[in-house]
């Protein structure tokens, strides 16, 4: 079964690069240690405290991938992602933190929309 996820990566400059639908963020094991830029250990300590604290359900942020050599791998949700990346301090993780909170930041500014009216006042515009 191919079942098609989406990653969020760093490319050559440090600049993260994240898929618009974050609903289907799944990423392995290697892939976050790639992009936070440390090793295993450190991932899987973070998991685990994530777990530990209760903060989120194995059931909901962990699944397991059956790949086509037989093989599997273990996966985890886009909220995990974000867990891990305020939990540990690593340089990838701080960028990964800025561009998080900067695409909300934006999203909120370019939600919002200012109207002034003046009611009982007679306004002429001039032609």
């Amino acid at each position: 079964m191919k079942e098609n996820r989406n990653t969020i990566t760093m490319d050559k400059h440090g600049n993260i690069i994240m898929p618009t639908n974050t609903a289907n963020v799944w990423m392995s094991e290697p892939e976050l240690v790639g992009l936070f830029g440390v090793i295993a250990p450190t991932v899987r300590a973070g998991i685990r405290a994530v777990y530990k604290g209760g903060v989120l359900k194995k059931c909901d942020t962990k699944r397991y991938l059956r790949l086509e050599n037989g093989y599997g791998l273990d996966v985890y949700s886009f909220e995990m992602v974000v867990a891990l990346a305020f939990r540990i301090g690593s340089c990838g993780a701080e960028r990964l933190r800025n561009a998080l909170l900067n695409r909300m930041y934006r999203r909120k500014e370019k939600d919002e929309y200012f109207l002034t009216l003046h009611v009982g006042k007679s306004v002429v515009m001039p032609s």
